[in-house]
């Protein structure tokens, strides 16, 4: 799954690939938000974590992640 995370007063949202379902994911964002003084952690398909404060998160999308194709077109 991929998780893009929005942080407040940044222009660039955080893409994290995840191996969690995304009933799990929205748990994880849920429990971080209960208290400001909370933290939303995530653990990518690398085993990196991330480790966004809750005070910080504007919003959270998540998605299937895109299977990036490589190849020609060819046109004609």
């Amino acid at each position: 799954m991929e998780v893009k995370i929005g942080i407040a007063d940044t222009g660039r949202e955080l893409t994290v690939n995840v191996t969690a379902s995304p009933e799990e994911i929205e748990e994880q964002v849920a429990e971080s938000l209960r208290t400001p003084d909370g933290t939303l952690r995530l653990t990518d398909d690398k085993g990196r974590r991330v480790i966004v404060p809750s005070n910080k998160v504007a919003y959270v999308e998540v998605a299937p992640a895109d299977s990036r194709r490589v190849g020609f077109a060819l046109s004609g």
